[in-house]
């Protein structure tokens, strides 16, 4: 073997493929892993079969096709009053994630300081790390995973680059509200902190919330990368395409690293999706359809003896064991496998420090038959 020294020496196989290998290994039902059970809308994948037929069949231009991130800033347009030149602000990817990656490694450099909020999405610290970047994580405690502001501003240095915030929040399910998003402004006023918004669940929240993109506030979208993504939007999570917005000086330096990344995502399903997203109805009624499946899950889990937490928006449900069981999270995750069979992830995977708050996230975005089965298991614990 020839030694290499690892750009990532402490990182090893994500939670998702753990959590999601043992669960075919003991035949568990697979609530852990974000993505549906069922099927996407025939509509959908006719356009796309459609436009293959047609021969869109070789690259798109390298920030995507034109027709489609038209459609996203008027889309964008609507919903949030915000403008966007879809030649110059918008870039199509393979995926939110690859969007993320894409949008730290054009701006991040070695010393550079990026506030995480913790528990995280995974792929935040180690592509910041692998960047040379500093991550500086605070670390949220449940059941409302509340933000101290002036805590925040007490992390904040000469060094401090970029806040990520991911709104709303996987996995707790918490969304920002007003005042969040006020408390932002005010802290980034006067610097030149960047912004990278992960909104890949934008169109997820409940109880008639409406969604607080950075897009509504100026003071924030001039400094601001927002990631959005398609395999969330139209529950095709398996063909990885999603999209970035910035303004026009910060997209320029991300198209510079995207070209020689992955240069264009897949051609015939953008032409589909074009055409799909012109029906506003394909997306504003994902509230609702989402809601009733958290209803139904939440109704089905108050039976358990989990403790439900808030769930605000995403599709997933956080519950804590705390009061029933001393077990590590991740040991407790791999319990539920094993003698109930059924798979969830433990959110300590979701801290820097892998802080346990006995706290496991469950996946809802299921059938309902699915959802049903797997209730019946977990009431056996």
């Amino acid at each position: 073997m020839i030694p290499i020294q690892s750009k990532l020496p402490g990182v090893g196989t994500t939670i998702f493929s753990v959590m999601s290998k043992l669960a075919e290994e003991y035949n568990a039902i697979n609530l852990s892993q974000g993505f549906p059970d069922y099927e996407c809308d025939p509509k959908l994948i006719s356009l796309i079969t459609d436009s293959m037929k047609m021969g869109y069949n070789q690259y798109a231009p390298m920030p995507g096709l034109p027709a489609l991130r038209t459609i996203l800033a008027e889309k964008v347009s609507t919903l949030y009053q915000a403008s966007y030149d879809p030649d110059t602000e918008i870039t199509i990817t393979a995926g939110g994630t690859q969007a993320i990656f894409t949008a730290l490694a054009c701006c991040i450099n070695p010393g550079d300081e990026v506030i995480i909020f913790e528990p995280a999405y995974d792929s935040y610290a180690p592509a910041i790390k692998l960047l040379g970047g500093l991550v500086k994580p605070v670390e949220l405690s449940p059941p409302d995973y509340e933000i101290d502001w002036e805590m925040i501003k007490k992390l904040l240095t000469v060094n401090t680059k970029m806040i990520i915030l991911n709104n709303p929040q996987n996995p707790t399910g918490c969304i920002w509200s007003e005042k969040d998003m006020q408390a932002l402004i005010r802290l980034i006023k006067d610097t030149d902190i960047l912004i990278l918004s992960d909104e890949v669940y934008e169109h997820i929240t409940f109880d008639e919330q409406d969604h607080k993109s950075v897009a509504l506030y100026p003071e924030l979208k001039e400094r601001s990368f927002i990631v959005a993504s398609f395999g969330k939007l139209l529950h095709a999570t398996g063909w990885k395409l999603g999209y970035c917005m910035a303004p026009d000086y910060l997209m320029k330096e991300f198209r510079k690293v995207h070209q020689f990344n992955v240069f264009s995502v897949n051609t015939p399903m953008q032409v589909g999706i074009a055409n799909y997203l012109k029906d506003p109805d394909t997306y504003t009624g994902l509230s609702a359809f989402f809601q009733q499946k958290r209803d139904l899950f939440r109704d089905m889990m108050g039976k358990t003896k989990f403790k439900l937490l808030p769930c605000k928006g995403s599709y997933f449900q956080c519950v804590t064991y705390s009061h029933l069981d001393d077990l590590k999270d991740t040991d407790m995750a791999v319990k539920l496998i094993k003698t109930c069979g059924v798979a969830s992830i433990p959110v300590s995977a979701f801290y820097t420090k892998n802080t346990d708050h006995h706290v496991l996230r469950f996946c809802f975005a299921k059938k309902q038959e699915t959802l049903e089965k797997a209730v019946e298991r977990l009431m056996k614990l």
